[in-house]
């Protein structure tokens, strides 16, 4: 009796687990399974908070800035084969992203494993949602088939959102391949660019970066493309980095020995070029820039269309003799119906003396009398 008391508080207690320390590794797929030292042994569960030994040492504080929630870990076994696999659960598809274009190398490729992976012999990354798998063994390609099992097992517990679009506004021309990484704070930017310490860029005020590698001349330049929330902020941003970086040769004694940059704004972008050594060689690259933002004004306007002269011309002539004709008709029926009342009821309705009011002037000699107008007295019967 008390074993399944035990046993019952015991479920309780794991289905009221969050689900970031539940995990998500199987223990096995496609005749992998989990193992530690030949025993059986569950995927290892890291609490975002506390993954200093989970990653290297180095990428744990770029994790927390790409908002690591959580993170998984497993060796698996199939024979004398091995595979080390790392599942990243991030806050939401944009740090999924950031993290996924930190962790990829230029020698891996595309990927037939899912939309979003790339592989190399030893080291494959699957992008989903807001996961990132990690998995690194021994000749890679030969095992697509098992790896593609355990992303259709992943792949459900992925959280699905919009991925950054902001790798969209940087020129393809001249681009090294897979050199692109999206940046969420100072740590990785300082890493790809480095530039200044600290959060020169301003991430803590919403921004967020896109950098590649491209190659003018025989020789690298990496452009940095920072999008800011407003062009208001991204104007004054200009106008403090020109300052403070010595941009486009504005305070050339500021500059000292860092190399020259050169940069253009574009509506919420900012553009910098490292590594060019002309500026001419920077508008290369910088001219292909351009925001995507759209200004739009939406108060409703009014279009007049005037008809043409002879149009209003005739519209004249014709609504004056509409009225000259109502005019007639008017007349006519009030002047008939007046005689009409007359003739049927005389001195009833029209001309009554007793509603009769004459005002005379009397200036000449003959004697004023009512009864010489509108045959007053003149009346039948009288």
């Amino acid at each position: 009796m008390g074993r399944k008391f035990l046993l019952s508080i015991a479920l309780l207690f794991f289905a009221a687990l969050p689900a970031a320390a539940q995990g998500i590794l199987p223990g096995s797929f496609a005749g992998w399974t989990a193992n530690a030292k030949g025993g059986l042994a569950p995927p290892v569960i890291h609490d975002g908070d506390h993954v200093a030994s989970f990653p290297a040492a180095n990428e744990a504080a770029v994790m927390k800035e790409y908002g690591l929630v959580a993170g998984e870990q497993a060796a698996y076994a199939k024979g004398s084969n091995t595979l080390d696999v790392k599942l990243y659960r991030m806050k939401d598809p944009s740090g999924a992203y950031g993290e996924y274009s930190y962790l990829r190398t230029p020698d891996m490729v595309h990927a037939d494993i899912a939309e979003h992976s790339a592989m190399s012999r030893d080291h494959a990354l699957v992008l989903m949602g807001n996961l990132v798998l990690d998995i690194q063994g021994h000749d890679l390609p030969r095992w697509k088939p098992d790896l593609t099992a355990i992303v259709a097992g992943v792949a459900p517990h992925a959280q699905t959102g919009l991925f950054p679009s902001l790798r969209e506004q940087l020129p393809t021309d001249s681009m090294i391949e897979r050199s692109d990484h999206y940046v969420l704070g100072p740590v990785a930017l300082n890493q790809f660019f480095p530039v200044e310490q600290g959060d020169w860029l301003g991430f803590s005020q919403g921004v967020e970066a896109e950098l590649a590698r491209y190659r003018l001349n025989g020789r690298e330049v990496t452009l940095l493309l920072a999008d800011f929330p407003t062009p208001q902020a991204a104007q004054t941003k200009f106008f403090e980095l020109q300052e403070k970086l010595a941009m486009n040769g504005s305070n050339s004694a500021k500059s000292g020995d860092r190399a020259p940059l050169f940069a253009k704004r574009a509506m919420t972008l900012i553009a910098i070029v490292s590594g060019a050594r002309t500026r001419a060689e920077a508008d290369s690259l910088l001219k292909q820039v351009q925001s995507n933002t759209e200004l739009t004004w939406n108060e409703p306007s009014i279009e007049l269309k005037e008809p043409p002269f002879t149009t209003m011309l005739a519209g004249v002539f014709i609504g004056t003799g509409i009225i000259c004709c109502f005019a007639i008709v008017a007349s006519l029926a009030f002047g008939g119906i007046r005689l009409a009342v007359k003739r049927v009821l005389p001195h009833k309705v029209f001309d009554r003396t007793s509603q009769l009011q004459i005002l005379q002037l009397g200036l000449s000699s003959k004697p004023i009398n009512a009864e010489d107008f509108y045959g007053i007295g003149n009346e039948p019967g009288k």
